[in-house]
């Protein structure tokens, strides 16, 4: 029998054009007259997602400051930056607008703003997560799920060293999810994210600290992901497509949230620290590398997951749906476009000690469901170039 706890106290509203809702949503936080700090990027900004926002706000008589110093694996620099500036406008509410770089670092803002320090005082406990301020996040993208999630991932700028900042304090006051806002997402992007969200899916519903409630979540998502992310990457324009995107990210946001990732995100986020390869591409590149390893031990669940995503027939042997799933993941990252990591042609075979030392330091790796050392990281690394 299992022990678990499922916490979510983010408020999740959904529609399209919910966005434009912002000002009288914000007023059940803050009073119109308050000054709010939206983090955002540059792509975001000038796709021109940013500014219909900002007007809003404005309107409603609130003080609109912009950060978009925010790179696509957000630093701890970046972070204290935007702390500073927090401070310096005395800044009432955070409002994270675009994928995950921003909302992670709108966390870390609304952390670190009121409570000073550096990210990595909170790691090792010297500060406590509290006096948090309000934020709300706008994903523009359908993949991260960290519009729900507890965790904020930087980059130590000085070391390449990826940290999680995780507290149950860290999830948002609220999540507005308006497919609208993807509609324009270039292809590329369309399926690094949305893979980045069944990657969450997959992770949360068979890590060692997975819970009913979460693999529930996860399973939804699982479905709902393989079945709309090609749709939505044809055709940008498939709002339905692209609804259920969000839904499915979603689902997947809570799925891992409240459970954890492995050893793909170990592999990606040792890639995307020292190479700065987008998170989503990086965990498509690892995905059916590190299910091919994970499945050796545990035959009957990734059977199910194959069963779950429709790779194979409820009929098939647990052998027979392995492969299936394997072939079937690896054929369903090359369609939408997702490169091999021999293709990331910045990638150095000579760097791969490096990153397979990254992942087993990572403090997602015991939670793999295989036992995964730095020999197996690197066989894996080999395996996948």
């Amino acid at each position: 029998m299992m022990n678990f706890e499922y916490v979510c106290n983010t408020k999740m509203m959904m529609g399209t054009g919910k966005s434009k809702e912002i000002a009288s949503i914000l007023e059940d936080i803050v009073v119109p007259s308050a000054t709010v700090m939206i983090v955002t990027d540059s792509g975001v900004k000038n796709a021109g997602l940013v500014t219909p926002i900002e007007t809003h706000l404005q309107e409603a008589g609130y003080s609109v400051i912009v950060f978009d110093q925010v790179s696509p694996n957000p630093r701890d620099t970046e972070c204290l930056t935007g702390a500073e500036l927090f401070r310096k406008e005395q800044v009432s509410a955070v409002i994270a607008i675009g994928g995950g770089s921003p909302m992670d670092t709108a966390k870390a803002i609304t952390l670190l703003g009121p409570n000073g320090g550096n990210p990595e005082d909170y790691i090792a406990g010297k500060k406590a997560y509290t006096n948090i301020a309000p934020l709300i996040c706008i994903p523009t993208t359908a993949g991260t799920g960290s519009e729900v999630t507890r965790s904020s991932v930087i980059t130590l700028a000085a070391s390449h060293k990826k940290i999680t900042l995780k507290h149950t304090l860290l999830r948002p006051t609220i999540a507005i999810l308006d497919p609208a806002l993807t509609a324009t997402v270039p292809k590329s992007i369309t399926a690094a994210t949305g893979v980045d969200a069944l990657v969450h899916a997959i992770e949360g519903y068979t890590c060692k600290v997975t819970n009913p409630i979460s693999k529930a979540m996860g399973a939804s998502a699982m479905e709902t992901i393989v079945k709309y992310l090609p749709k939505a990457y044809e055709n940008g324009a498939d709002l339905e497509a692209r609804y259920k995107m969000q839904e499915g990210s979603l689902l997947a946001g809570l799925c891992f949230g409240s459970a954890g990732v492995a050893a793909i995100h170990c592999l990606a986020e040792a890639l995307g620290s020292l190479y700065d390869t987008p998170h989503g591409i990086a965990n498509a590149v690892f995905l059916p590398y590190v299910m091919q390893f994970n499945a050796v031990e545990n035959e009957s669940l990734h059977a199910e997951l194959a069963k779950m995503m429709s790779f194979a027939d409820k009929t098939d042997s647990d052998d027979v749906a392995i492969q299936k799933l394997i072939d079937g993941i690896y054929t369903f990252t090359k369609n939408l476009g997702i490169p091999t990591l021999k293709e990331l042609s910045y990638v150095k075979e000579e760097d791969f000690d490096k990153m397979a030392e990254l992942a087993e330091q990572n403090n997602s790796t015991p939670s793999n469901v295989r036992a995964v050392t730095k020999a197996d990281y690197l066989e894996i690394l080999k395996t996948a170039f």
